[in-house]
């Protein structure tokens, strides 16, 4: 199966119905014939999204839960290799690029897979073809 690098910013999308639609209902729909990879940290960074959208009142708890049976439903695996590359090529890629540690992250994994990167993070997106990665649904 083919599989490309799924950023949170793309899944938090399908969550709320005031955020991009477009290319993120793409990528969801990419799902029935690839598979998403994404890096260990992706699911603390989903679940603090969520937290915080209840504690802001922006859903419920309910909503949230339904989300996330949503997104256990989804053909998404765990990169385990990550956190093994923090202090070497993801640190490297992050002072490289002026990123944060956890967005190099999937950038590193997109280059170590050879894969395309699904993100709605616009210095993600600007690094990632500095980097030689495609954006998912736009290659």
């Amino acid at each position: 199966m083919k599989h490309f690098v799924l950023g949170t910013s793309v899944a938090i999308s399908w969550f709320f119905d005031d955020e991009e639609k477009e290319y993120t209902a793409a990528v969801l729909e990419s799902l029935t014939e690839w598979e998403a990879v994404v890096p260990s940290l992706w699911y603390l960074e989903v679940a603090n999204v969520l937290l915080v959208s209840e504690r802001r009142r922006r859903c419920t708890e309910a909503e949230a839960v339904r989300f996330i049976e949503l997104l256990g439903s989804l053909p998404i695996v765990t990169d385990d290799i990550t956190a093994l590359r923090a202090l070497h090529g993801t640190y490297q890629l992050a002072r490289e690029y002026g990123l944060t540690a956890y967005d190099a992250a999937y950038l590193e994994l997109a280059m170590r897979l050879g894969a395309p990167l699904a993100t709605l993070d616009k210095q993600l997106v600007a690094a990632s073809k500095k980097a030689g990665v495609k954006i998912f649904c736009q290659e």
